[in-house]
């Protein structure tokens, strides 16, 4: 079973989830707001991903924007990243696909298509 993290007023979570559903992967559903990731868990993503703590940053959000992390996370530590990233989920790169040897951010079809198969 695989994990499928999202936002559900997303427009891209909603067309991802719809890709799930007409392949009939089976998953279970997270809101990222009322659960957001715990800093033990973003920590085993990051790694189980192979894809570098930026990629979990949802860099197109208002909150992104508001706290002017472009500038900013270049000069925080790893572990600061990972602990701003668990205090507010609407700053977590969503949809997110956790399985348990892989981790996937945001949808791009054809990745999804690669690790999912169906």
């Amino acid at each position: 079973m695989i994990l499928f993290v999202e936002y559900p007023k997303c427009s891209t979570c909603q067309k991802a989830k719809k890709w799930l559903d007409v392949r009939k992967i089976s998953y279970e559903d997270r809101h990222i707001v009322e659960k957001n990731p715990s800093e033990e868990e973003l920590k085993l993503w990051v790694k189980r991903s192979g894809l570098p703590l930026k990629r979990f940053f949802n860099t197109s959000g208002m909150k992104y924007k508001e706290l002017n992390l472009k500038d900013r996370l270049p000069a925080m530590s790893e572990e600061e990243q990972i602990r701003l990233l668990a205090t507010d989920g609407m700053l977590v790169k969503r949809p997110l696909i956790v399985a348990e040897d892989y981790v996937l951010t945001g949808f791009r079809e054809k990745e999804w298509e690669e690790k999912l198969g169906k």
